[in-house]
C-alpha cells in the first residue's frame, strides 16, 4: 500500500458537507476514545473534517460515543494493552482501504497506591496499559501510517513530578515521554512527527470517581486553581495533529494549568 501521494480513500468533505477543517479528509485513530479526553478529541477531530476510528473496552460507552460523533466515526471494541486487539483495530482500518494520518495513543490510567501497597497485578496492569499499550499501538500502526503522519502519545504532568500515591502511574508516564523522543528520531526519515501531550488534572470520569481528598490535592497543585476541561486538551491535540505544528516533533506539550511548570 502506497503511503504518500493523493488522498486515496479519504473523505471528500467533513460532517454535513462542510469544507475547510484543519483535518479535512484525514484519517485519525484514537485509542481510549469512548470517554474523557479521548472522546473530546474525537469530537474535535470530526468537527475539523477527520474520519475517526475510536477504541474502548466497554461496549455501551463505545455505542454511545459513536452516536454522538456521527457517521464519520467508527468504533472498534478492544483493550489497548492487548496486542491482538490492536491488530484487530488496524485490520478494520486496512480493510476500509485507508491509511492513518493521525494516531493518538490515548488509552491510559492506573489506580492509586503507596509503594508498599502495590501488588504485582496492579503494577503489570498499569504498565501494560500506559507504556506497553503506547509502544505497541505505534508499532502495530506503522504499516498504515502515512508518511508525514502525526503521532501523539498521551502522557501526564505526573510523569515530571514525584507522587506518594501514584508512583507506578507516574513512572509509566515518564516512560511514555522517553518513548516519544526515541520514536521521533526513528520515524523522522518518513517525516512522521511524534509528540507527547501531557495533561494535568482534567475533569474526566476518572477524576470525578477519585476520593474527594485526592481530587482536592490534585487541584490544589494547579496555579490556575481548577481542573482542566477535556476540550482544552483536545484543542492541544488538534494543534499537534494539524499542519500548524509541522516543524514540531519530540516535544512534550503540557496542558496542566501550570502544575508541572511553576
Amino acid at each position: 500500500m502506497r503511503r504518500t501521494g493523493p488522498l486515496e480513500g479519504r473523505a471528500a468533505e467533513g460532517p454535513g458537507g462542510r469544507h475547510g477543517g484543519r483535518l479535512e479528509g484525514r484519517v485519525a485513530v484514537i485509542t481510549g476514545g469512548s470517554s474523557g479526553i479521548g472522546l473530546a478529541t474525537a469530537h474535535r477531530f470530526v468537527r475539523e473534517g477527520a474520519r475517526v476510528f475510536i477504541t474502548g473496552r466497554r461496549a455501551d460507552e463505545l455505542a454511545s460515543a459513536v452516536l454522538e460523533l456521527g457517521e464519520n466515526a467508527v468504533a472498534v471494541r478492544g483493550d489497548a494493552s492487548r496486542v491482538e486487539d490492536l491488530d484487530r483495530l488496524f485490520a478494520v482500518v486496512a480493510d476500509a482501504g485507508l491509511l492513518v494520518d493521525v494516531l493518538v495513543a490515548n488509552a491510559g490510567g492506573g489506580p492509586p497506591g503507596g509503594f508498599a501497597e502495590v501488588t504485582q497485578e496492579q503494577f503489570d496492569a498499569t504498565s501494560d496499559l500506559n507504556f506497553r499499550g503506547s509502544f505497541f499501538t505505534v508499532q502495530r500502526a506503522l504499516p498504515l501510517l502515512r508518511d508525514g503522519a502525526s503521532v501523539i502519545l498521551l502522557g501526564s504532568a505526573a510523569g515530571s513530578s514525584a507522587s506518594t500515591r501514584f508512583g507506578v502511574y507516574a513512572a509509566t508516564m515518564a516512560a511514555v515521554r522517553s518513548l516519544a523522543r526515541s520514536l521521533a528520531l526513528e520515524l523522522a526519515g518518513r517525516s512522521i512527527r511524534v509528540n507527547t501531550l501531557s495533561p494535568g488534572p482534567v475533569d474526566t470520569p476518572a477524576l470525578a470517581g477519585a476520593p474527594a481528598a485526592v481530587r482536592a490535592r490534585a487541584i490544589a497543585g494547579v496555579p490556575l486553581g481548577r481542573a482542566g476541561r477535556p476540550e482544552e486538551v483536545a484543542a492541544a491535540a488538534l494543534f499537534l495533529a494539524s499542519h500548524e505544528s509541522s516543524f514540531i516533533t519530540g516535544v512534550e506539550l503540557f496542558v496542566d494549568g501550570g502544575a508541572a511548570q511553576v
